[in-house]
Formats: C-alpha cells, sequence, structure tokens
C-alpha cells in the first residue's frame, strides 16, 4: 500500500505557473493551455488578462500544449516546478490556430474546409480604410457590388463569398468575437462599423457553415477577432487623405491582476467623390461621401484559471451623401444609421475538464434613407425626391456551447442559440411632381424570431484521417407581419392595406468532411453540406429604390436552401511555402433574387428564383524568401447559372449578376525594420452582369455587362524608434476608372492616397 501511494506521488509535481506571450513580449489573453500525461489524459485552463496560468498538479512525464488563435501550436515538455515563459511563434499558413471553421481551436492544415486568415500585420500593411477593402485580396469575397462601402449605400454592402448571393442581402455570417455583426433588419454589414485598427485578425470560410452556424451562414462565416486588453497599452494611428479624408484610430487597454479592460474607436469623414462617369452627369449629380464615429468598450475578468467573463459594449454613427440631390429643394439623397449595441459572456472549464461557453447580445438600431428619382436618364437635369423611410429595430439573442475530449480520438461539440429581431419600415412617399408633399403613409414590418441547435464530432479513426460529422436543426417563425398604408389627402386605406400572414420553418443542415494527410506536407481534404437562409425583414417588407429602377419587397418569400460539395489539397513543397486548391459546387434552391417585373415599367420585385448553381475552383500560394520578403496570390474561377425558373423561363442559362467568372490577387510585401516596410496588393475582377437578363450594356461597349479591371494599392511605412511609425499609402494608383453599375453608369473609387502616423505606447 505504502509502495502504490509513493509511486503515485513520484507521477506528480508541485504546481506549474507560467505566462503566454508573442515574439514581442505582449500577453495572450485567452489562449488555451492544456497538460497531456503519458496516458493521453488531458487537463486544461484559460490564460488570464495578464497572459498567466497555473495548474495545482501537473504529472512529472507529459508535455505542454498552447493553441492560440492565429499562432502556431507550441508543444513542450513539461519542465521542472517553477516560472513558464511560453513564447508562441508566427505560424506559417497551415500552422495557424483558428478557431472559426469548427466553433474549435484547430490548426488550419487539420481543418477539411477552405478557410483563411488574415493577420493583424497583414490588415495593417493595407492602405485601406475600411475593411471590405481589406478583405478583396482575399478573391473569394466580395459584396453585391463592385464598390467600396465609401461610397456604397449600407443596403448594397452584403457580403458574397464564391458568389453564393445575387441581392444585396449577406449569405455570409459575419461576427465580431463571436457574436452577429450582420445588420439584424436586412443582413447586410456595415464595414465602417469594423474597429479595423484594433483587429487581432480576420478569419474566413469560404463553405456553407449552417450545420454549426445556421441562418446567414449559407455561403459560409467571416469573424473578426478584435485585440484583447493588455497592460498598459495605448495607440493612435492619425492620418489624412485627398479628398478631404482625415481619420483616426485609437486603442487603449490595461490589465489590474483578474480585470483587463480596452476602449478602442475611429473617426473618419470624406468630402468622397462623383460617382456617376463624367460624360453622364447632370443637375442632380454631385460627390457621394461618409461620416462615421465608432466606439467600443471591452471589459474581460478571468475570476479563476478556469472561468473568464467578458463584456463589450459599442456605439455606431454614420451618416452619407449617396451622390443625388433634389434640384426642387437642394436636399441630398442620404442615409444615417445609430446603432447601439451590447454582448457579453463566459467560458468556464468544468471539472470534467469540458469547455462551456455560453454568450448574451442585443442591438438597437434606427436607420433613415430618402431616395430620388431622376425622370430623364440621359439630361439627369431633374430630381425628385419619392420616399423617405426610417426603420428601428430592436434584436436580442445568445448562444450556449459545450465541448469535450474523448478517448484522445473524438471531440464532441453541442450548443444551441436563439435570436428575437422585431423591426418596422416607417414610410412617406411623395408626390410625382415635386416631390416635397407627402402623399402616402406606410409601415410595413413584422417579427422573426428563430431557434436553432447543432452537435459535431471531430474525430481521428486512424492517426493520418480526420472526419468531422455535424448537424444542426433550425426552426424560425415571422408574426406580427403588416402592410399598414394610407393616403394622405382622405385619410382612409389603401388597397395594399393588410395584416400579412404568420410564416414558420424547419430546416436540418448536416455536414460530412474528412481529411487525410498524406505526408507532413501533403494533405487531401473532402465535404459535402446543406445549408439555409431565411428571408430578412428587409427582403420581406422593405422596399427601395437605385437610380430610376424601384425594388419592390415580397411577403411571400420562402427560405433559400443549399446543397454543396468542396474538395482540395494542401502542399507545403518546404516550410514557408504553402499551395492550396479547392473544387467546389454548389446548388441553391429558391435563391431570393431581384428579378424584372415584365408587367411594370423600370420594377423589380425580389423572388425565389427557382435554382441556380455555383461552381468553380480557387487556389492560392504563400512564399515567404528570408525575413524580408513575403509572396501571396489567389485566383478564383466561378460559374455562377440560373438552371430553372418557371415563371420566366428566358433566365434560364443567364448568368447571376454581379459575379464575375474571374477574381485574383497578388500581393508582394517587403519588410526590414531597420529601412522600411513595403507592401504592394493588386487585383483584377473580370467580366460581370448588372442585371437578371444579361442584356445591360455599358454605353460605349459593344458587349453586355460591366468590363473586368485591374487595381494596384501600395503602403509604405518607416519605424522611427520603438513608439513611433510614419507610412503613406495609395489605393488605385494608377487612377484607373471602372465600371460598378448602369443606369446611370456608375463609376468605383478613384486614386485614394493618405500619409500619417501610428504612436505606440507599451509597457
Amino acid at each position: 500500500m505504502l509502495l502504490a501511494v509513493f509511486l503515485s506521488l513520484s507521477l506528480i509535481q508541485a504546481a506549474v505557473t507560467g505566462v503566454v506571450k508573442d515574439a514581442t513580449g505582449g500577453a495572450i489573453s485567452g489562449a488555451t493551455v492544456v497538460i497531456r500525461d503519458a496516458s493521453g489524459a488531458e487537463r486544461q485552463t484559460i490564460t488570464a488578462p495578464d497572459g498567466r496560468f497555473s495548474f495545482d498538479t501537473v504529472p512529472e512525464k507529459g508535455i505542454i500544449i498552447v493553441r492560440a488563435g492565429g499562432f502556431a501550436i507550441k508543444e513542450q515538455p513539461i519542465s521542472a516546478p517553477g516560472p513558464l515563459e511560453i513564447v508562441l511563434s508566427p505560424a506559417t499558413v497551415l500552422e495557424m490556430v483558428t478557431v472559426t471553421p469548427t466553433r474549435s481551436e484547430q490548426r488550419l492544415g487539420d481543418v477539411p474546409a477552405s478557410s483563411s486568415v488574415l493577420q493583424a500585420e497583414e490588415i495593417r500593411r493595407s492602405p485601406a480604410v475600411v475593411a471590405d477593402d481589406v478583405l478583396r485580396q482575399i478573391p473569394t469575397f466580395s459584396l453585391f457590388r463592385r464598390t467600396s462601402s465609401l461610397s456604397s449605400h449600407p443596403t448594397a454592402q452584403g457580403v458574397s463569398l464564391r458568389g453564393i448571393g445575387p441581392s444585396g442581402v449577406s449569405r455570409t455570417l459575419v461576427l465580431i468575437d463571436d457574436v452577429p455583426f450582420n445588420d439584424p433588419f436586412g443582413g447586410w454589414v456595415y464595414w465602417t462599423r469594423v474597429p479595423l485598427n484594433s483587429l487581432d485578425r480576420i478569419e474566413v470560410v469560404d463553405g456553407s457553415s449552417s450545420s454549426l452556424y445556421g441562418n446567414y451562414a449559407m455561403g459560409g462565416v467571416i469573424n473578426l477577432v478584435s485585440s484583447r486588453p493588455s497592460p498598459r497599452t495605448a495607440e493612435v494611428k492619425a492620418q489624412y487623405g485627398n479628398r478631404n479624408s482625415p481619420k483616426i484610430d485609437f486603442f487603449g487597454s490595461d490589465v489590474w491582476g483578474k480585470w483587463g479592460a480596452a476602449f478602442e474607436g475611429s473617426v473618419f469623414s470624406t468630402d468622397g467623390y462623383p460617382i456617376v462617369r463624367a460624360n453622364e452627369r447632370g443637375a442632380v449629380d454631385t460627390k457621394a461621401g461618409v461620416e462615421f464615429r465608432n466606439v467600443a468598450l471591452k471589459l474581460e475578468y478571468g475570476p479563476t484559471a478556469r472561468v473568464r467573463a467578458f463584456f463589450r459594449g459599442g456605439y455606431f454613427r454614420e451618416e452619407r451623401n449617396n451622390g443625388k440631390v433634389s434640384t426642387f429643394t437642394g436636399d441630398p439623397e442620404a442615409n444615417d444609421t445609430t446603432w447601439k449595441s451590447a454582448s457579453g459572456g463566459v467560458r468556464v472549464l468544468l471539472p470534467d475538464e469540458s469547455d462551456l461557453q455560453a454568450r448574451l447580445f442585443t442591438d438597437f438600431e434606427t436607420f433613415h434613407s430618402n431616395f430620388l428619382a431622376v425622370p430623364n436618364l440621359v439630361t439627369r437635369a431633374i430630381g425628385r425626391m419619392t420616399l423617405n423611410q426610417r426603420v428601428p429595430t430592436r434584436s436580442v439573442g445568445g448562444m450556449v456551447q459545450w465541448s469535450k475530449g474523448f478517448a484522445g480520438r473524438h471531440y464532441v461539440s453541442a450548443g444551441t442559440d436563439w435570436r428575437w429581431v422585431d423591426g418596422d419600415s416607417n414610410e412617406d412617399g411623395l408626390d410625382a411632381v415635386t416631390g416635397t408633399q407627402v402623399t402616402l403613409k406606410r409601415v410595413s414590418g413584422g417579427t422573426q424570431r428563430s431557434l436553432g441547435a447543432f452537435v459535431q464530432d471531430i474525430f481521428a479513426p486512424v492517426d493520418r484521417v480526420t472526419v468531422t460529422l455535424s448537424a444542426r436543426v433550425d426552426h424560425w417563425r415571422n408574426y406580427d407581419a403588416h402592410n399598414f398604408e394610407t393616403t394622405v389627402a382622405t385619410g382612409l386605406p389603401t388597397a395594399n392595406n393588410r395584416v400579412l400572414p404568420d410564416r414558420d420553418d424547419t430546416v436540418v443542415s448536416p455536414r460530412v468532411a474528412a481529411l487525410y494527410r498524406l505526408t507532413d506536407r501533403i494533405s487531401a481534404w473532402g465535404g459535402a453540406s446543406w445549408g439555409f437562409r431565411a428571408p430578412t425583414l428587409n427582403e420581406l417588407y422593405r422596399q427601395f429604390r437605385v437610380g430610376a429602377i424601384l425594388t419592390l419587397a415580397n411577403d411571400q418569400l420562402g427560405p433559400e436552401r443549399l446543397v454543396g460539395g468542396e474538395a482540395g489539397i494542401n502542399i507545403s513543397p518546404a516550410r514557408h511555402v504553402t499551395v492550396r486548391t479547392t473544387w467546389f459546387d454548389n446548388r441553391v434552391k429558391d435563391p431570393v433574387s431581384n428579378v424584372t417585373r415584365t408587367d411594370l415599367v423600370n420594377t423589380l420585385q425580389r423572388q425565389n428564383l427557382g435554382r441556380t448553381r455555383i461552381r468553380g475552383v480557387q487556389t492560392d500560394l504563400h512564399y515567404r524568401v528570408g525575413a524580408s520578403w513575403t509572396f501571396s496570390g489567389g485566383y478564383f474561377f466561378n460559374r455562377a447559372k440560373v438552371r430553372e425558373y418557371a415563371v420566366n423561363p428566358a433566365l434560364v442559362g443567364n448568368s447571376l449578376p454581379q459575379v464575375p467568372r474571374h477574381r485574383g490577387s497578388l500581393q508582394v510585401t517587403y519588410s526590414d525594420p531597420r529601412y522600411a516596410t513595403v507592401a504592394f496588393a493588386a487585383q483584377f475582377i473580370g467580366r460581370q452582369f448588372d442585371d437578371d437578363l444579361n442584356s445591360r450594356v455599358v454605353p460605349g461597349e459593344t458587349a453586355p455587362g460591366l468590363p473586368g479591371y485591374g487595381l494596384l494599392d501600395v503602403l509604405a511605412s518607416r519605424a522611427i524608434g520603438t513608439k513611433l511609425e510614419v507610412f503613406f499609402g495609395v489605393q488605385n494608383v494608377l487612377d484607373q476608372e471602372y465600371v460598378v453599375g448602369t443606369l446611370p453608369t456608375t463609376i468605383g473609387s478613384p486614386r485614394l492616397m493618405n500619409a500619417g502616423v501610428r504612436v505606440r505606447f507599451a509597457r
């Protein structure tokens, strides 16, 4: 008996403490630290806001494993008891730890999915001032239209990965720190709301992720991961650009024992630029510009080594001039948004070494927009207001997820999430002569409630194979829907005044995928998935106008459903060389698209468009030469076609609007702290169609569609001492004019230059 006790005690050391840092010495909070003994049993903890961790007891023989998003996994034998300092190194593409594809920490090279990670340094080396322009270096990423969020209407800023969505609503779920970021009423994304300068990384999953994330994730997921609090840190980035474009970004944080706090924000304004081609401009055309202010406060609390809680509160205000004015009143076509948000959550490591996470979030948003009609598209001499909209929206939601490893072979996750959204489009219809008198009052909207539950198992049947099985069931219900219309002159309801029927549906979204490591440098993977997206309150109940085209709502819309397959190969022929290629085929039933009404002039309506098929190949290359040079690039080939539409068979065979067949990007960076950092980025976009009929022709062109184009960006920066950096950047260096829309011909961002300084103080 005494011998057994002695032997058991000999396998255990005293308490072990340590700290996890990055290569610059900064603390890494929220990292997972795992102790694995010789039998494969594991114990884990989470680093506190100051990067510290501790274990009461550890085995004498075993290893310590540290995982943190964006870094390479660190493994080392357990050393003698005493303070440990574990430094996580920058990772190659396949070594990076990513969370989003499986809602758990995995190496990117072990995930059977098409995923990308943009690190903080890659974000900083872009001259872009808004997040969507940074993300364009990933060829599968695009907004509904080609233009930047610097000049586009918010409702056109929905993100599409692989060209899944033929309208302004996102088919991609966007998260910030795992909390939904899409507009709750319309599903689009305010890219000006992203705290660009204080992001730690951006994780992008191209394939359908409905089996884990449900609604909006039919086409993929983008997770914006903000920087965590670090001790006594302050950073200010101040810059000024042409077109009177000042911007200030700031970030400050500190850590006090178990507490951490960070405060971040940005302020930007610009006079903007004309968005209508010069030879088509008239008296109604002015410059499109934007002003925005965005602040957020984040708190973290780690009362014990196994519990971490957080809170995030934010305020956002945006005001836009959309490039046109009324010739009767001089008022601009404009929109503005005020958004207040709050979220909080907790992560707990339970006594059985399972991981429990929970989050709650709420949003209060008010969106206002007016719309202007131009009766004569040739002279553009007269413009009148047609509609004023005010859309207040409230939403609240939550998530609970439990995860646990079993026998060293299985990692099981299960969870549930829910969301409630209520919103109305309060509209004033204006007279058809001067646009100065209210003739119609309309209140159209409703409430949407959704609930989902999922389960996932990641397991290794043999050493070289990893299999992922997941499934999710979702139920949603639209209720209290209405379209109340009153004629102002008579005070009587119109023929369209009615209470709309409730709608509900249930859908199951499974996924199966597997990855096989042929060698240490080559792996192949494949998977099949099912996805869905429920129509938003915006698509069901809100109409809008772009130029001469009116797009009507449709309260009869049903959900979109997707069945997709993908397969890929990852090759790393050398330590700093990675080549990845992925084939995909997605088939969508009942996609919501803006379809031309043959019975009405200049009118579209949102309709379920039968069936579409989106298939293609994407490939990317990452190559690092020595310590100074980095080369990366990607190419994306995509065929997106209408395959079935009984209402209008003439659309069958047409390409989906706003989806080019070819996209590509190239980045070259030279960085040496003794001299400077210089980064070049190029992108090219092929021809795409602007309408569902594939018939619109840009004036001066012979073939239908919007011509392809290429852009070049450059950024140069130089560190002066340890606390100061100066930089100069240019977007669209060659001042290339490229077309983003027709009726009238609208153009994208001209040459945009900015210069500034970044000042950083850190302990």
